[in-house]
Order: C-alpha cells, then sequence, then structure tokens
C-alpha cells in the first residue's frame, strides 16, 4: 500500500497522485491531519501547556485525542451552538470560548511550523500525465489544498467563537513547495539500474519566500576522490526523487533522500530543471545526496566522494544521510566538482572560481569581467557595489556565474566564458539591504536565525550561462592587500608566469563561513572542486588559457577589494567598483 504522507523532523511531505481532500471532512480523516494532531497534543503535553484547560480533569491522554479530533471534525462544519446541542459531551468546551479558539489557532501554527511539502507523482501510462500539464496539476492539488486547509482552519475558529475575523492573511496553508515527478528510466549504463525506479522530477511549485533551517550551516573539507563506486550495491526505494539539473550545458541526475527536501528544493533556485529531451541522454554524472552512512564508511574523510568511472563514461558521487552533511552547501559543491572534472576532461576547459558580468554602459561601452576568487573573496560585493555606484551610467548588467563557471579557447585561441548556475547562493550579510529585499519575493532562505544565513536566488538564464562569451578582463580578487602607493586598486601583470603564480598561489584572508578557516589561507587556484583532485591536467590547461590571455590582449590583473581588512568590508568594494568603472570608460 502507497503511503500518503511522512514526517522527517520538521519537514512535513503529502503524497498524490493528484487527489487531495475536498472536503472539510476529507482533510480532517487524512492521516496526515490526525498524524499532525498527535504530534500537536505530544508538544502540549510536553510543557504542561495551559491550553490543555479545554479538557476535563483527570482525562487520560487517548482520550482526550480522541475527544478533540471529534470536536474539530464538528467545528469545521457546524456553529459552536449547533455541536453543544446536537453533541452534549462537547458542551463544556465552550465556557470558554477564548480558550477553545486558542488551542485551534496553536494547532494551526504547530502544522505551519513544519516545512511542507507535496509531491505528485505522474503516471507517464495515463492518458493526460500529470506532469504534461502541470498548471492545472498545480491548482488541482497544492493550491486548492492550500485553499482548504484555510477555510478549515477559519471554519472552526469562527464557530468556535461566533466572529469573523477582520483581517485575512493568505498564507500557503497547506504546503509550500509542489512537485510533479514522472514514473520514468533516465538513460543510465546497466550497472545504475537501481537509480532507474527512482521518480524523476519535472515541474517544481514553490510560494516564496521560503524560510528553511537545515540541520547545519556550514560545509567543511575537500571532496574526496576515491577508487570505487560509491553506488555499488546501494538499493533506491521510494524514499528518493531525482533533480536532473542543467549545469551549464552538463546535465547531472541529482537524486536526494526526502528527510533532505528542503535542501532538494533549493535545487530550483540554483539550476534549471533538465528539458526532456535533455534527460532521454545519458547524464554526464550522478549524484545520491543522503546515502547510509555505513555505505560510505572508510572510503574518505570525511565521506563527501566522487568517482570516476571511466567505464560507463559517467562521474559518481554520493554524500551521507545525517545531519552534518544537511546543508545545501555539500549538494552544491560537489555537483560543481562533478562539472569542473568533466569539462576539463572532455572539453579541454579551465574551471574559475569566481563570478562574471557583462556590463552595458550608455556611452556604448562595454565590458566582460571575470572576478576569480574563493569563498569572502569580494566578489560578490565587487559586483554589488559597481551596480550601485554605476547607477545612471550603467544601460545593462547580466551575470554570467556567480560562483563557478568555466574558461575555453575557441579557433582563433580567444578566452570564451561559460557559467553552471542560473542562481546565487549567497550569504545575507554580503548582500546591500536594497538588494536582499528588492529580491525577497524570490529567495530561498536558509537558516535565518544562525550565523552564515544564506539565501538562494535567481540571478540569470540558461541562455547567459551557456553563451559562450567573450573574456575582457581576467581579475584576481585580492581581499588581503592594503591599498597603498605600492599597492594599487587594480594592478595589471605583465606576463602569463607572474599571474600564474598569484593565481594558483589562490591567497585570501577566510572570513570563517566554510570549514572553520580563519586568517590567510592558501587554496590551489582558488578552487578544491575539480583542480585540486586533476593538478597535472589543470596545470596544463591553466598554462595553455593564461598564454592565450596575454596573445590575445585580455587584461589580466588582481583587484584589491580589501574585503578581508578589518574597517574596509564596505569601503574596500566600493573603491574597487569604482576603479573597474574607471577602467571600463578607458577601454
Amino acid at each position: 500500500m502507497e503511503r500518503s504522507y511522512a514526517f522527517y523532523g520538521n519537514q512535513a511531505i503529502i503524497y498524490t497522485r493528484g487527489e487531495v481532500p475536498r472536503t472539510a471532512e476529507g482533510l480532517i480523516r487524512t492521516g496526515a491531519f490526525r498524524h499532525a494532531f498527535l504530534r500537536y497534543m505530544e508538544h502540549l503535553r510536553k510543557k504542561d501547556s495551559p491550553l490543555l484547560g479545554i479538557f476535563p480533569k483527570k482525562e487520560p491522554p487517548e482520550r482526550q485525542d480522541e475527544i478533540a479530533l471529534g470536536l474539530l471534525g464538528r467545528l469545521a462544519v457546524m456553529t459552536g451552538e449547533e455541536v453543544a446541542k446536537d453533541c452534549p459531551e462537547f458542551a463544556g468546551f465552550f465556557r470558554d470560548t477564548y480558550l477553545l479558539n486558542q488551542f485551534i489557532e496553536n494547532f494551526y501554527n504547530y502544522w505551519r511550523s513544519f516545512e511542507r511539502f507535496l509531491i505528485c507523482y505522474s503516471d507517464r501510462n495515463h492518458e493526460t500525465p500529470l506532469d504534461k500539464r502541470p498548471y492545472t496539476t498545480f491548482n488541482e492539488t497544492i493550491e486548492f489544498l492550500n485553499h482548504l486547509v484555510r477555510k478549515v482552519y477559519r471554519d472552526m475558529c469562527e464557530h468556535a467563537t461566533g466572529e469573523h475575523p477582520r483581517v485575512y492573511r493568505q498564507l500557503p496553508a497547506g504546503c509550500q513547495v509542489g512537485m510533479i515527478a514522472a514514473e520514468g528510466s533516465p538513460v543510465l549504463p546497466r550497472q545504475y539500474a537501481a537509480l532507474s525506479s527512482v521518480p524523476v522530477i519535472r515541474q517544481v511549485l514553490i510560494v516564496p519566500p521560503l524560510i528553511f533551517d537545515p540541520p547545519m550551516n556550514k560545509r567543511t573539507g575537500t571532496p574526496q576522490k576515491i577508487g570505487v563506486n560509491p553506488l555499488k550495491g546501494m538499493e533506491f526505494g521510494g524514499e528518493w526523487l531525482c533533480y536532473p539539473a542543467k549545469v551549464g550545458e552538463l546535465v547531472i541526475n541529482i537524486y536526494f533522500h526526502h528527510r533532505f527536501m528542503d535542501i532538494g528544493t533549493t535545487l530550483a533556485n540554483i539550476f534549471d530543471l533538465a528539458s526532456d529531451d535533455d534527460i532521454r541522454r545519458k547524464p554526464d554524472a550522478v549524484y545520491a545526496f543522503g546515502m547510509p552512512l555505513e555505505k560510505l564508511k572508510g572510503l574518505a574523510d570525511p565521506p563527501t566522494v566522487f568517482y570516476d568511472d571511466e567505464e560507463n563514461d559517467i562521474l559518481v558521487a554520493a554524500v551521507p544521510g545525517t545531519d552534518d552533511f544537511g546543508y545545501f552547501g555539500y549538494l552544491k559543491k560537489l555537483v560543481l566538482t562533478l562539472h569542473n572534472v568533466s569539462v576539463m576532461k572532455k572539453r579541454g576547459r579551465m574551471p574559475v572560481h569566481g563570478a562574471m558580468v557583462r556590463i552595458m554602459l550608455k556611452d556604448g561601452k562595454s565590458a566582460n569581467i571575470v572576478i576569480w576568487g574563493d569563498t569572502g573573496a569580494g566578489k560578490s560585493e565587487t559586483i554589488e557595489a559597481f551596480r550601485v555606484l554605476a547607477g545612471g551610467s550603467m544601460r545593462d548588467m547580466s551575470i554570467v556565474f556567480d560562483d563557478m563557471g568555466s574558461l575555453e579557447l575557441d579557433g582563433k585561441g580567444r578566452l570564451r566564458a561559460f557559467g553552471t548556475e542560473t542562481g546565487a547562493f549567497v550569504r545575507l550579510d554580503d548582500l546591500r539591504p536594497g538588494f536582499a529585499f528588492g529580491n525577497i519575493d524570490r529567495s530561498i532562505i536558509s537558516s535565518p536565525q544562525k550565523a552564515n544565513t544564506r539565501v538562494a536566488l535567481p540571478v540569470t538564464t540558461l541562455h547567459e550561462i551557456t553563451g559562450g562569451h567573450p573574456v575582457d578582463f581576467l581579475l584576481y580578487a585580492n581581499n588581503y592587500d592594503h591599498v597603498d602607493d605600492t599597492h594599487p586598486v587594480l594592478e595589471r601583470f605583465a606576463g602569463a608566469e607572474q599571474a600564474m603564480e598569484v593565481f594558483r598561489k589562490g591567497a585570501r584572508i577566510a572570513k570563517g563561513t566554510t570549514g572553520g578557516e580563519s586568517g590567510l589561507v592558501y587554496s590551489y587556484f582558488s578552487n578544491i572542486f575539480g583542480p585540486v583532485q586533476y593538478r597535472e591536467l589543470h596545470e596544463r590547461i591553466a598554462k595553455k588559457h593564461f598564454r592565450a590571455a596575454f596573445d590575445t590582449g585580455v587584461f589580466v590583473g588582481q583587484l584589491r577589494t580589501m574585503l578581508g581588512v578589518p574597517g574596509f568590508e564596505t569601503k574596500g568594494p566600493d573603491e574597487a567598483a569604482a576603479a573597474l568603472i574607471k577602467l571600463i570608460a578607458k577601454k
């Protein structure tokens, strides 16, 4: 028998094949309603809530539960007077209608305290599968359910108190996220048949802003390349979903366990869903997020691993399903590692850990700028400062990539840039208030009450990131030098060797947002996501690209953002942005 709901920690999931309750009675009879209510009652008892005062004294807990469920079922369709008249055993509940109303109100709030998801399974054998009519499907499921839950809540309160509310808040009272998943087998090598039964997400509906509170808020460690397939012998049951992500031009099938629905949902604001045509071909990589820890024990430390299956020409990654790894950064960075390895090996591209923007000014001048640097180097802050300072002189600014991209040499030996993500996963503190609040209505916010609060929001398009744009400026984000007469804001390198020495060293002042790093740290080309694991290959590619950059007149240098210098967290990026504006004006 198929289950109709599941609870994982603070997450509630409703499963359906297109049907949801259509009436108040139908809603209250569902297993999900009963389960949520029993958890609510247990919650009240644990803290000895005064709301339990609505019950007669010495009533045993099991009896309280059944009485209350019966009362709520009647209040959903009958006034308090009618309930008391028809069912005298409930008359005592109406002696204090304020307390009764608070009991109902707090149950509604308790339910809404969960992160709530609805998964619609589409049957491809049906005459009109749900994924082929998504707008209608979402309207008839999640939208109707949200309306019904609000209606039942309001009717219960009105019937309990005899009063209408004067302020109506149209909250997503049922579920905040809807997904349509098709039961279809993606094209996979025979050795990966276990993945073929996992439903593939075809459409996602979110009601932003979404606020999630995943178990972790930081990432540590480096992705580990291992010599054995981490998926060997793994069985994937009904608690998994596949998000086929378009990562630049690649397709990476991301399989995540239902206990990480919040993290899986965040993918929708970062990577486009692959098209039907995309999923008809073999993916470039597969990634299982939420594996049993015992399956990965002993493979690496930490067990955030990937494997190069050369025989089947596919990359494979896996991360354990424990709270220690319950952070979107683990999911995203390993996806980008798979991308980087693939484009290095198959396309000869050089991965870039950084950001790229295409800028057009009103005077007709333009520039394509790559700012290279690790977390906290000042990339996003400088770009945002540029957006503010350029103001009325700027005609347009397009983002090619915000975190990870790659450079390729075209037929004439010129650099071309490609992106990976259509969204950005950024620290809330790194965004200027105006931009953050201006985009909150489409954001997914993680851990707002903790340090390193992150926001996932759309920032560009698939067309933009796959366009292969020429590069005018290739700049290393130096956040540690103080600007003075011998250390200008913008410094041009004399040649490829000087440039590679700085880029290769990858120095920065760490801000403590990943891995607990602090102080001056170094990482090979600021990129532990692929280049470190394939250093020999990357070194050959890097030399080729840096020499080509100088041969074709690209401005290669370093931009001193001073983001790591105390007291210059805002002034540093502002000065860096001002220097960029002057440079473009002289172009």
